[in-house]
């Protein structure tokens, strides 16, 4: 996986020399009103991330299950995986402050309006991280502890304190922390590993570039304004769209080895090639307008984001349906 992924890459390395500077709010606000700050505090866990990673995580509950996983397992993993994930954005949060208080997708984050303090913050990213912990280790597995964990310590130390302002790479390796929900839903229902959940790894893993891409060339001034060498900023749109052709297709190719190797039907495959074929479609109608030379709105690189969201809610909502039509 780790030489297929550097062979399509084709990007060397970018060092940031510094952390830059942001822009802080200079002390709490006045007024911190009650409901405010239990907002403030939801957004630290970025909930919206968090959404997609249960997207991931509960139809595989099924795959594994072969049919309705246990509820109360369902509902254990849903609160753990929330905790989890949750105490990871807020880390990213806190050590990122200083390059969101500079960006304007981020400028209203609650640690650069001054709605939670760093301290505050710490405490609360310690605290879930912590909690997540303990809490799959009693009401799941050890096994999904263990990955869960490991899903945080990897989004907080190797990507945001390590790849993120150093290399054009971060989201690709990066992107393994967004990966292993799905081998922690697995392991929730059997206690193990297995080639499916595998697969479906790869296929996030392989999913997560092109989803991301496409965002980070509609906003790669805010990333070049604060120095992070995102793959937009770093390289110009025909190698970053011909990227994310390059990714689909492979991405596209790991999401129908499940049927060939026995663990899905033709439910399910009905489903990953039509969406598949849509979002090569996409792809390559990106990698069309870059080598045209087309920028601003009508590169319409949006489109792919979205429709990227779109193709892995309806990819896992068939794995969760496949078991109950073969």
């Amino acid at each position: 996986m780790c030489l297929l992924a550097l062979s399509l890459s084709g990007v060397c390395v970018t060092a940031v020399e510094s952390r830059p500077a942001g822009v802080l709010a200079a002390e709490k606000p006045k007024h911190r009103p009650f409901g405010a700050r239990v907002k403030a505090f939801v957004a630290l866990t970025k909930p919206r991330v968090i959404e997609l990673l249960l997207m991931t995580t509960v139809p595989v509950m099924f795959l594994a299950a072969e049919g309705v996983p246990d509820m109360w397992l369902v509902l254990a993993t849903c609160v753990g995986g929330y905790l989890s994930a949750g105490g990871a954005g807020a880390f990213n949060m806190y050590y990122d402050r200083d390059i969101d208080a500079m960006m304007d997708r981020t400028s209203q984050r609650p640690l650069v309006t001054g709605m939670v303090s760093p301290r505050e913050c710490l405490v609360f990213a310690a605290t879930l991280t912590v909690g997540s912990t303990v809490w799959f280790w009693f009401l799941v597995n050890p096994l999904s502890a263990v990955l869960s964990l490991g899903a945080s310590l990897f989004y907080t130390v190797v990507y945001t304190m390590i790849l993120k302002r150093r290399t054009a790479q971060n989201i690709v390796w990066g992107g393994i922390a967004g990966c292993l929900p799905v081998l922690i839903g697995w392991s929730a229902v059997r206690n193990e590993v297995s080639w499916a959940s595998v697969i479906l790894f790869l296929v996030i893993f392989f999913w997560t570039p092109p989803h991301y891409w496409p965002l980070s060339m509609k906003v790669k001034d805010d990333y070049e304004r604060v120095g992070v060498p995102m793959l937009p900023v770093v390289a110009g749109n025909k190698v970053v769209a011909r990227q994310i052709v390059l990714y689909s297709w492979v991405m596209v190719g790991v999401s129908l080895l499940l049927t060939p190797l026995g663990y899905t039907g033709w439910f399910y495959t009905v489903v990953a090639v039509a969406c598949g074929a849509f979002w090569l479609k996409e792809a390559h109608a990106l990698q069309a307008r870059a080598k045209a030379g087309i920028t601003g709105a009508k590169l319409k690189e949006m489109r792919l984001f979205h429709w990227s969201i779109t193709y892995v809610s309806l990819l896992f909502t068939a794995v969760a349906i496949d078991p109950f039509l073969r």
